[in-house]
Formats: structure tokens, sequence, C-alpha cells
């Protein structure tokens, strides 16, 4: 490892050091006013070939660096301004020069005006424009690969795109929805021969007449812009391969996906068959998949979220398990069908079989218990998805939207646990089924009166039926002490069915009045009206497999007796009425705001029912401060009431897991969060550097926390309002920094979060910390013609203090890539990864590493490629991740996919 360092600073310094001067200069218009955010370019006479750019800071500097003995062509142009030129020579012995540009505006300049040369990149307002072919070198296959080439843009671990730190949800092609609601799909199938442009537009808002009007800088989509050769043809590409990995089962990837654009319409199918590892929607995914669907009433102070009843399902750790077989199917389209009506739409289809094999040791707090498992888990998960919308506007004043979104999934799982607690062994079998479904219906309306006045509603619907069902059948019952069970047994059957349905209306109508061009005032009316009903009942199945159905549980050391039914209605209602004030004054903006709330809980069980009726008055502002137009930072302050849904009112007991039992409580109330968020963005082009970063706070009381019953490993657990003098409290911060010199990209990044929270264990109030640390450095190249590669190190640090049981994690990882071409048509690339997992007490302590290889031949412009593939070369066995909460600590080893050698044919249509 530290041979691999100091080469790699040898080579970097070498890089660094080679001959060159620095020519630097101004941009001015006519009269002498500096132009911020002009483009500079600098081409080699010769062949045109782009060898520097640069972009203009607010004084109007730029700086370009251009290697020696050659003569370049050096342009400045800026939107509305005739272009400049000027020839310069760099012989081997010239210093840096100084160059200053005048333009003359040009009376108009349209966007259909031929540019003779392409600028690497190019900002206009809030869009950044990216010139694919600046930034790749033909190796790139998939959109992903040229996006993480692009300064300012980064692809985080699911293959998601951030800008920012934040999260893209919208990704366009050609300005038409790309599966809406997720950036994945784009990254890992658009290939990347087929994009011209990308353009990340910030401050987004897909309703012309709402731009500018709210706080949208949270906001960001991705809109690309394909080659010629792509636009109004199909095109895509078919893949199929086959291979060998462990001896008992062959290897397969089938991948054909097909692109058509036009102005008119648009189609995308994407296939994805194979059993090497490659997920290409996870369960994960599903549910975070919004499918473009808005955050109702964002900032208006009220937190309700509907639970998903996953039953605990195990998830992959980093995608990795011990066998994965995936199918997939994905179409997309949408359709001009006429000058006012634009449908579009979206299904997806997947059936994800996987297999989990993994050890554990979990720690808990209370009882000083250690618990060990072993645990083979098989999954299925068939997963369906449907959205239709249509757009219809009839002229600039008037948008009307409609969107529906069917989800439907069947979920399974058996698992084999042997659980090891004291020397004691307990065989546990459980099986897990889910079907839920729902769909999900939005309509907006969009109406501008006048330039003064405009309106805007909207709709939200949800309808969810979940209906899970749990079956453990064990050797040692742990809650002989609440389950009236037949003890006769050889073992215990235990089985619970449940079932929750939820009908939730959101709806609101915004009126803003703008005063003039710096401000505006918004009037907001609107409610939420949730029901939801929620049944569930345990019986047991004996060994000559009679039915024992439990009504009642034993009674508790204090004689009360609660049920195992659970029949339960709670309706939820919230009438708010806010007022925001946006106004501009110098550099600052600021937008004010306060919401009066009228909540109506109602939860009807056991013959009765408890009504709550509360008024609540949650102010919240927004300030932003526009150093330039490229540089910002903004402060967020708000109060939210937080609300919980039928989940933690239901009173009688229910199955969490084989050795966790929860109920719910009837007489919970809300929680109060206060949150801060302070965020810094600046985009330098003059000196190639961008830096992100944010700051978090957030204070919650009477949050709602659990009264756990904790004997040994089994754990009994109730909500509760959680005393005001025992707020939680969260702290965190993130900061990305990236610097180009040359043609060399320097990044960082860091994020923690440190975590104060409280729980009541043993009728004991437990203060339980978490320290969390991710950093990450690397150093990377983009050389044209020059093998590619990155080198990098990252460090995980997870310090965990449960009620005074102190543990701490480490993950060490440095990794490396290259990317090389050679013999014309031949490309190799390979992906390092080492990871150096240990603990502070020195009873943890595992390296493994992960080496991925491609080699990759193309003759010329041939639609043929083929690829020998190489998947865990090292054949890693497994890996390892740790995990806190209130009531334990738990660090986990995960067996992963053997060695998989494929021979892959891609085919380009």
């Amino acid at each position: 490892m530290k041979k691999l360092i100091i080469v790699t600073i040898i080579l970097f310094s070498t890089l660094l050091s080679a001959q060159s001067i620095k020519v630097r200069g101004t941009i001015k218009d006519s009269i002498g006013d500096p132009l911020e955010l002009a483009n500079v370019i600098a081409t080699v006479k010769e062949s045109g070939a782009i060898e520097s750019y640069g972009i203009t800071n607010y004084e109007g500097r730029f700086q370009l660096d251009l290697p020696v003995n050659n003569t370049y062509i050096v342009r400045a142009r800026f939107l509305g301004y005739e272009t400049s030129e000027m020839e310069i020579t760099v012989s081997e012995n010239a210093s840096d020069l100084q160059q200053n540009f005048t333009l003359n505006s040009k009376a108009a300049e349209l966007d259909g005006v031929e540019i003779v040369y392409e600028m690497p990149v190019t900002v206009r307002g809030d869009t950044i424009i990216y010139n694919a072919d600046s930034f790749t070198n033909g190796t790139e296959r998939k959109l992903g690969d040229v996006m993480k080439k692009l300064p300012g843009v980064e692809i985080n671990e699911d293959g998601e795109i951030e800008v920012e730190g934040k999260t893209v949800t919208k990704v366009m092609v050609e300005g038409k929805d790309f599966f809406d609601g997720d950036s994945k799909l784009a990254t890992k199938n658009i290939p990347a021969d087929a994009v011209d442009k990308i353009e990340v537009l910030r401050n987004y808002n897909e309703v012309d007449q709402m731009r500018g009007i709210g706080n949208d800088q949270d906001n960001i989509a991705i809109n690309i812009k394909l080659k010629d050769g792509k636009k109004n043809f199909w095109f895509g590409e078919v893949t199929a391969g086959a291979g060998i990995g462990d001896k008992e089962k062959g290897r397969y990837l089938v991948h054909p996906k097909l692109f058509y654009y036009s102005p008119k319409y648009s189609i995308n199918i994407i296939t994805d068959f194979n059993n090497i590892g490659e997920v290409p929607f996870t369960f994960r995914d599903y549910f975070k998949f919004t499918g473009g669907f808005r955050n109702f009433n964002r900032g208006g102070g009220t937190n309700f979220n509907v639970s998903q009843s996953d039953l605990g399902f195990a998830l992959m750790q980093n995608n990795k398990a011990k066998e994965i077989e995936a199918k997939f199917f994905a179409g997309n389209f949408s359709w001009e069908a006429s000058d006012v009506l634009d449908i579009s739409g979206f299904a997806i289809l997947s059936d994800n079989k996987t297999d989990i094999v993994t050890n554990s040791i979990r720690n808990f707090v209370t009882s000083n218990a250690t618990e060990t498992t072993n645990n083979i888990s098989d999954q299925r998960t068939q997963l369906g998805m449907l959205k239709l919308s249509a757009i219809y506007k009839p002229n600039v004043n008037f948008q009307f939207d409609y969107d529906a979104l069917y989800k439907t999934s069947k979920q399974t799982e058996n698992n084999q646990t042997l659980s090891l607690v004291n020397e004691i062994e307990n065989n546990i079998d459980e099986e897990k089924e889910n079907k839920p479904s729902s769909i999900n219906q939005n309509v907006n309306l969009y109406y501008t009166l006048n330039d003064d006045h405009i309106f805007a509603g909207q709709i939200q619907h949800l309808y969810q039926d979940e209906d899970p069902f749990y079956n453990a059948v064990l050797d040692l019952l742990p809650f002989s002490g609440i389950i009236p069970v037949d003890q006769n047994q050889d073992r215990f059957n235990i089985n619970q069915e449940k079932n929750i349905t939820t009908n939730k209306l959101d709806a609101k109508v915004d009126y803003y009045y703008v005063i003039n061009n710096k401000s505006n005032i918004n009037f907001t009316l609107g409610t939420t009206l949730s029901k939801q009903n929620f049944n569930s009942n345990m019986f047991q199945l004996l060994d000559n497999n009679d039915q024992i159905d439990f009504d009642d549980a034993l009674p508790d050391p204090n004689g009360d007796v609660f049920s195992l039914i659970n029949d339960v209605t709670y309706n939820l209602s919230d009438l708010f009425l806010g007022v925001h004030y946006k106004f501009k004054t110098g550099k600052f903006t600021f937008t004010p705001g306060v919401t009066l709330h009228n909540y109506i809980l109602k939860n009807e069980q056991s013959g009765t029912s408890i009504t709550q009726n509360d008024w609540n008055v949650l102010p919240d502002v927004n300030i932003l401060l526009q150093f330039k137009k490229s540089e910002n930072l903004r402060f967020n302050y708000s109060i939210s009431q937080d609300y919980t849904d039928v989940n933690n009112y239901a009173e009688a007991y229910v199955f969490s897991d084989y050795n966790r039992m929860f109920r719910g409580n009837r007489n919970l109330e809300n929680s109060l969060s206060h949150n801060y968020n302070l965020t810094y963005f600046s985009f330098n082009m003059f000196n190639y550097t961008n830096f992100n970063g944010s700051i978090n706070y957030s204070r919650r009381i009477e949050s709602v926390k659990y009264n756990s019953l904790l004997v040994g490993i089994n754990q009994v657990s109730t909500p509760i309002n959680m005393d005001s003098n025992f707020p939680d409290e969260t702290f965190s911060g993130f900061g990305q920094f990236s610097k180009r010199i040359k043609k060399i990209q320097f990044n960082a990044s860091a994020r923690v979060s440190y975590s104060t929270t409280f729980n009541n264990i043993n009728a004991n109030i437990t203060e339980s910390t978490s320290f969390t640390q991710n950093y990450k450095a690397s150093v990377r190249s983009n050389f044209r013609d020059w093998p590619n590669f990155e080198v990098g190190y990252s460090a995980i640090i997870n310090d965990y203090d449960n009620g005074g049981l102190p543990q701490t994690f480490y993950t060490h990882s440095p990794f490396a890539n290259v990317d090389v071409r050679f013999l014309k048509h031949f490309t190799f690339t390979a992906d390092w990864n080492f990871y150096n997992y240990s603990d502070k007490a020195n009873t943890v302590e595992n390296q493994y590493s992960f080496l991925d290889a491609n080699l990759y031949f193309q003759k010329g412009d041939s639609p043929w490629e083929f690829k020998i593939q190489a998947t865990n070369i090292l054949d890693t066995e497994f890996t390892n991740s740790d995990s806190f909460n209130d009531e334990f600590n738990t660090t986990t080893q995960y067996f992963v996919l053997p060695r998989i050698v494929m021979f892959v044919v891609k085919y380009d249509l």
C-alpha cells in the first residue's frame, strides 16, 4: 500500500510539473464593466482541439494553462456580445502572459446562432451546461461514467446523481421525463455515446408561472441533450453474456435496451436478466421511488408520514449477498398529443431472488447480554409500478396536471437463525410475507390572473393496503409471560396476521400577490385528512396442526390484561392557514412565514374513543445571501409538529421480531421539532474550485420514544412521549470540495453526525450518543490520450455509547481504479477496494478487498463490442458493517458472491 502511494505521488508530481504557462486577463464590455461568467477557450491552431478553458469571476478575470511549443487561438464570448479572438504563440522559454478582451454588444443573439466551437462549461443564470465530449475520452459506457467527470457533480454509491450534496430525483432527456422520480435508472442505462450536453437546472420549477415566486433552492433537475444522430432514430444496445462462478451454478447476463426520441414523442425500454449480482432495481429503490410526486405543503410545519410495514426484511449490504438473481423490465414514454396536451408514463416490473447469509454479534445495553446469531435468509421480492401523467396547458396563464402512481409488490422471506445466548441455543425458523399495494393520485392547477395575481391548487390522495404475515417456529418461547401458548409442544409455532389500510387526502390553495419584482406575499389554505384501520391477531399451530386463537395476553405483574387482537380506527385532521412574505434587499432574500394549524386526532379501539384537539402556530424563515451569481449562503429555520401513524396507537401486542414485541399507546401526543440548516455553495470556474457544505441542527421535544422492558435479549416496547427535559438532539455537517489543476481532479468530502437520544429501558432513563464520521479523498485524472486512473482513501468511524456501554468501529478503505486504452481497439478497466474493519476494543478485526476488471475490444466504429468481465477476482467471502440503536449495538458479517468470470457481447443498435 505504501508503495502504491509513493508511486502515485511521483506520477502526479510529474504530470503537474509538465511545462506550461498561465494566460491571465479580464473580459469587459465596451464601457469597461467586467462580464461575470463569460467564456474563454483556447484551441490548438493546427488541430482545433480544445487545450484549456475558463469562466470569468465577478471581476471579469480568467486564467488558462497552455503548454509550451504551440500556437493557440484564444476566444472570448458572452451571450449578447460579439466574440473576440486572438492568436497566442507559446515558445519553450515563454513566461506567463496577460491578455485582456473587450466585447462589443450585439443588437440581438438567438439560441439558434451557429457557434464554431463548443465551450466545455457554460453558466446561464441557474443553469450549468456541460459539453460531454469535453470531459470524455471514449472509454465511457454509461451516463454515470460521464457524470462523475463533470466538476460539481457526483455519483453516489447507489448510482444516483448528486449536485451540491443533494440527490437529483428528476432526470429528463430532451426535456422529456426519464422515469420520473429516480436518477439511478438514467446513470446505469443511457449510453454515454448518445450524450451531447448535460444541463444542470438549479432552483428548478417545472411550472412556468411559479418560477422565482417560491423558494426552489433545493430543487435540482438534470436534462440530457442527445447528439444529432440519436434524434428521430431508434438507438440502443443488446448485451448478453455467459460465464462461470462456483462449481454448482453457471452465470448469465441478458440486458437489451431501446430508445427513441423525437419532438413529438419518446420511448425508453430497459430490460435486465442476470445472476451475477447486478441488481437493477432494489427493494430500497422501490420504497424511495417517488414517481415525481411533489412534497405536499413543504415548509408548512406538519410531519405526518404513513409508514411501510416491511416486517424488517433483511437488506443486502451495498447490494452484496451470497446469491442474487434479478429480472427487470421498465418502459417509459412521453407523447405530445397536441399543442396543449402532453401525456407520459412508465411501468416497472422487478423480480429479485436473494440469498443472504450473515453472522452477527449484538450487545444489549441494560441487560449486558450478548447474542451471537447465524442467519440464512431466502428472499423473493416481486415489484410492480405504473404511472400515468398528463399536462394540459391551453395558454401561458393556465396549467392543469394529473398524475396517478400505482405500486404493488409481493415480498416473501424464509429465515433460519441459530441464536446463542449464554451458551443456550435457540433454533428459529421464520416466514414473512407482505403483499402491499397503493395508488397515489395528484391534481395540480395553476392560474395566472395577471402579472400581480397567481393561484395554485393541489390535491393528493393516497390509498394503501398492507397485509403482512409473520410466522416464527422456535425452540424457546421468549414471551411465555405474555402469550398464553400450549407449552406441551416440541416447538412453538406462533403466527401473526395484520392488515393496515390508509386513506389520506391532502388539499391546499395558494394565492400569490406579486408586489413588485423584488417581493411577493403568499397565502395558503389547506387540510390533511387521514383515516387508517389497523387489525391484527395471533394464533398458535400445534404439533397435530390444530389451531389456538389468542384473545387476551396473560396478566402482567400489575394484574392488567391486554388484548392480542387489534381493531383500531385512527383519524387525523390538520386544517391550516399560512402566510409567507418574500422580499429582496441588496444581496439578501428573506422569506419569513407563519402557519396556524388546528389538529384533531381520534382513535377508536376496545369499544372506546379518545380525541385530541390542538391549535398551534408554527413559524419558519428562509434567508438567502447571494454573494455572486455562482456563490451563495442559505439559512433555514422552522418549527414542525411531528405526528405518528396508526402503528403506534394500536394497544394490543404485535410481534416485531422473534425476540421483540410491541404494544402501542393510544394516549400518544405529537412531538415538537426545531430545525436549523445553513448551506453554502460555490461554483468557481475561474480557479476550477467547487465547494458546497451544510450544517444541520435539530432539537425534538417530547419525542415519541420507547418504554422498553428488556430481559436478556427479549424486549417488549411501548411508545411514550419523553419528558421535555430529555430532548433528542442531532447535529450533522457535510462538506464537499473539488479542484482541477490541468488534467488532474482533486476531491475531498466529509460527513459527520452527532446525536443524543433518550429512552426508558427497564424503568430507567438511558442516554445514548452516536458520533459517526465519514471522510473521503481522491485524486483522478482526465486525459484524452493517456491512461486514466483514480486513487483515494476513505475512513468511517462509528462511535456509539449506549447507556454507558461504549463501542467504536473503524473502517479504513484505500481504493484505486484504472482506465487504459491500448493497441487502438482495446480498453482495460479495473476497480480495487481494500477494507480494514476493526473496533477500538480489539475484539473484531477483518481485512478484505474486492477487485473487478474488464477487458473490452471494439474495432473502430463497429457496433460489436466484446468483453471479458471478472468480478470479485480475489474471491473475497464476506463484508462487515455495524449499526446502532437505543437498545443494542450490532456488528454483522455478510457473505457475498464468489469470483465470477464472464464473456459478454454487446451490439449497438
